[in-house]
């Protein structure tokens, strides 16, 4: 990029330069004027196509209404009254390597907005030379001692140097690596909340397994018991040896049944382990859950506007677009004139053992204005791109915030579709355990048949691992819908009040 560049210096200019400079004052103004008014009017046509989407415009009042329901706790996991789940989800947090990563990216953030910040303070240097040179014949010091000869030049300066931010560029760009800060913390928060749901959820499938399981064993003694009572038959001549050997065929069939929710038990604490950042052997430990069942949540008021602050997901989209929406200052800015005060002091000798004396001493003051004339188009496709990349940034948030709606949405359609099958299922287990009760006198008796009793078994065995899945369902959807609604999280006061200006389309980014 070539530049135009005016700087004055109090102690570098002789007398000569300073009256030439008189001179054409007005000519080099009068350029700088123009030069002024060309590069603001090269912003080219730039400009945004995509509009943050407001939560009003997407009707959900049916599907979520308000339920005066209360928004989860950070300590939602106690609400399932297992000090084992809480004591797993605080591991998990703690010694997690993908929450550890999320952690360390919030730092990098930080550290980043704090290099940032020093723009708008004044730069302070210190340097010290010593220089061995040989002085051209035909340059500055033509026809003096000095020419051609060979000077140690040593220096000793300190030097300040201050940006007038006059276009706001630095104050934008601080702004934006805020806002990048803000939306880290955010997802890191979010990370932390997939963390410990999907800890929590494990552990709930865990317990669910082993529900199954139980239901595995009380098969096994049923089909031992009919076994029994078939061999009983068979002695007493009314039944032959196939329908004992079937009998124990069954059994054998729900050993295997036991068998591989042992497995899917065991591979349940691999996925528990690992989610605490341990090896498979943490796994083994794991006691069996002792989870509660809950009460239907209720859904709380003004879900879909408070949910902009509930989720850490959608907080830290928001803040993308808001850092987005400054990036469009920093680089518009970068059409602007650029002016910066330096200054230095120090000594400056061609004699090193004079370089402490006052004669020695050098300083000068002056300011320096830069303004881009020609570069090749680098600014207006740098512009094109933070366009490019704030229309990502909305795109990213509204498809968030209808992901976030759609969720919460489906958890609460499961919730209430569940209960309702909770209490269809229950009266057909207990019709179908009064059918297997009655077949099996019937067949004690003579009545009956074995087939008809192993019918009703399996259909009694069906409807228990129905009602154990559905529970299981019900308590997963549950943690599920604490997910959705934000895990406990709120964004502090002074973050939502800095991001108001995301929810709506920037001026900057209008073009």
């Amino acid at each position: 990029m070539n530049q135009a560049l005016f700087s004055f210096s109090a102690s570098a200019l002789s007398p000569r330069v300073r009256a030439a400079g008189r001179r054409t004052g007005t000519l080099a103004l009068t350029a700088l004027a123009a030069a002024v008014l060309a590069g603001c009017a090269a912003f080219g046509n730039s400009h945004s196509t995509q509009t943050v989407t407001e939560p009003a415009a997407l009707a959900s009042g049916q599907s979520l209404p308000s339920q005066h329901g209360q928004w989860p706790s950070l300590d939602w996991i106690d609400q399932f009254k297992d000090a084992q789940l809480r004591s797993l989800a605080d591991e998990a947090v703690k010694d997690s390597p993908s929450l550890q990563a999320a952690f360390a990216r919030v730092e990098a953030s930080r550290a980043m907005a704090d290099a940032t910040r020093s723009a708008l303070y004044p730069h302070v240097d210190f340097e010290g030379s010593l220089v061995r040179q040989r002085f051209s014949e035909k340059d500055l010091f033509e026809g003096t001692p000095l020419a051609g000869s060979w000077q140690s030049q040593s220096r000793l300066q300190a030097g300040l140097s201050y940006d007038f931010d006059f276009w706001g560029k630095n104050r934008a760009a601080l702004e934006a690596a805020l806002s990048d800060d803000r939306a880290a913390q955010a997802e890191s928060q979010a990370s932390r909340l997939i963390l410990t749901t999907a800890v929590a959820r494990t552990y709930a499938r865990l317990a669910a397994l082993y529900a199954q399981r139980d239901v595995a064993e009380r098969a096994i003694a049923q089909r031992r018991d009919l076994t029994k009572l078939s061999g009983d038959r068979l002695r007493a001549g009314l039944d032959t040896q196939v329908e004992t050997t079937q009998a124990r065929g069954t059994v054998a069939s729900a050993q295997t049944d036991l068998l591989r929710v042992d497995e899917d038990i065991a591979l349940a604490r691999n996925q528990l382990a690992a989610l605490l950042g341990k090896g498979p052997d943490r796994g083994l430990a794991i006691q069996r859950p002792t989870l509660l069942a809950q009460a239907t949540p209720q859904l709380p008021d003004n879900l879909t506007i408070d949910l902009l602050g509930r989720r850490p997901d959608l907080v830290a989209a928001r803040w993308r677009v808001e850092a987005s929406s400054k990036d469009i200052q920093v680089a518009r800015a970068e059409f602007l004139p650029a002016l910066t005060l330096s200054a230095f002091a120090g000594f400056a000798s061609l004699d090193p053992s004079n370089l402490l004396m006052g004669v020695s001493r050098t300083f000068g003051i002056g300011p320096a204005l830069t303004l881009p004339i020609f570069e090749g188009g680098k600014l207006r496709a740098n512009l094109k791109g933070k366009y490019a990349q704030y229309d990502l940034a909305v795109a990213n948030y509204n498809q968030t915030l209808v992901d976030a709606l759609r969720e919460t949405a489906d958890a609460v359609t499961s919730i209430r579709s569940v209960d309702t099958q909770i209490v269809a299922q229950r009266e057909a287990l207990d019709l179908a355990e009064r059918a297997y009760s009655l077949s099996t006198i019937r067949y004690k008796a003579g009545l009956g048949t074995q087939l008809t009793v192993l019918n009703a078994e399996s259909n009694v065995l069906q409807q228990r691992r129905l009602a154990t899945d559905l529970q299981a369902r019900r308590l997963d959807l549950q943690m599920g819908l604490m997910k959705t609604l934000g895990g406990g999280y709120q964004e502090p006061a002074e973050d939502a009040k800095g991001g108001e200006p995301a929810t709506r389309k920037p001026a900057e980014a209008r073009g």
